[in-house]
């Protein structure tokens, strides 16, 4: 399947995973900017997609980017993270969501597992979106990082050059 095929429109988002149900696989969903994919995002959708037999990301839409990182961010826009993340093997699918949270995404998709990355702690992840994966038969997971591997420690180092 190529890439663009692998990026799921909102309004088929809930057949997509009903399909997957019907056929008993266990999916995995996590979700963030990925505005400059780097070596400790492809390790984490990695150990993420072997948690289940299926990884789904909901990928920030451009504003959430903004509000969440700053006016100068994305570096990407939302099409292009989408395009480039479905591109990795790991990757069953990627939807945009518009939201400031991933409760909407979370609440439609319903996922075995979330997947979060080691620059949180179960503590520190956003607590409605526990509750409610929880709630919803879910588990919750932390993955650990990988050390030095941060976006924004990639654009500090550009910005030096």
């Amino acid at each position: 399947m190529n890439a663009a095929e692998k990026v799921i429109p909102w309004d088929k988002l809930a057949a997509w995973r009903a399909a997957l149900r019907a056929a008993g696989r266990k999916l995995v969903a996590t979700n963030g900017c990925f505005d400059l994919l780097h070596r400790g995002h492809v390790a984490y959708l990695q150990s993420a997609r072997q948690e289940g037999d299926a990884l789904l990301v909901g990928l920030n839409a451009d504003a959430s980017v903004r509000n969440l990182k700053g006016p100068g961010r994305p570096i990407h826009f939302e099409d292009d993270r989408a395009f480039v993340l479905a591109a990795l093997a790991c990757v069953d699918g990627v939807c945009i969501f518009r939201e400031p949270t991933a409760m909407q995404f979370l609440e439609l998709v319903r996922p075995d597992v979330y997947a979060k990355g080691g620059d949180y702690t179960i503590d520190t992840i956003n607590q409605d979106e526990r509750r409610l994966v929880e709630r919803l038969g879910g588990k919750v997971i932390v993955l650990p990082g990988v050390p030095g591997q941060s976006t924004t420690a990639l654009l500090e180092k550009i910005s030096k050059l």
